[in-house]
C-alpha cells in the first residue's frame, strides 16, 4: 500500500459489494460496535467482520476497541481520492435518456422495414 493511502483499485473493490455500500450508509449515520453492524444482515457475524476489515482496509472505515466492544467509524478521508478521481469525469455533459429515447424511437420510424432473410 502506497504512503499515500490505499489505492483507488483496493477503494472501488471495496465499495464494488452492496454489503459494504449500505454498512457505509449505515455508519453515515452514527458509529456503531460491530455486533449492531452485523443485526440487519442474515449473514454471520464472521462475514461482516470481513466486509469490515475489507472496508477498514480501503481507507473507507476505522475501528476502535472500546472495552470489549469493537467500534466503527466512517471516515470521509478515505473516499477522497476517489472523489477527486471521479471529478475529472465531470467535465461531460449528463447524458439525457428521454432525449435519447426519442431519438431512437424517430430513427426506428424513419429506417426501412427489413424483410425477413435480408441482412
Amino acid at each position: 500500500m502506497p504512503a499515500s493511502g490505499p489505492s483507488l483499485d483496493t477503494i472501488f473493490a471495496a465499495l464494488a459489494d452492496p454489503t459494504r455500500r449500505a454498512i457505509l450508509g449505515m455508519l453515515l449515520e452514527d458509529d456503531m460496535a460491530v455486533t449492531d453492524v452485523a443485526a440487519p444482515f442474515e449473514v454471520s457475524l464472521a462475514a461482516i467482520s470481513k466486509h469490515l476489515a475489507v472496508l477498514a482496509t480501503a481507507g473507507l472505515i476505522r475501528q476502535e476497541r472500546r472495552g470489549r466492544i469493537i467500534w466503527c467509524k466512517l471516515d470521509p478521508e478515505g473516499l477522497r481520492s476517489a472523489s477527486i478521481w471521479m471529478q475529472g469525469f465531470g467535465q461531460f455533459d449528463p447524458i439525457d435518456l428521454d432525449d435519447f429515447e426519442r431519438f431512437l424511437l424517430a430513427e426506428l420510424e424513419t429506417a426501412p422495414a427489413e424483410t425477413p432473410g435480408q441482412s
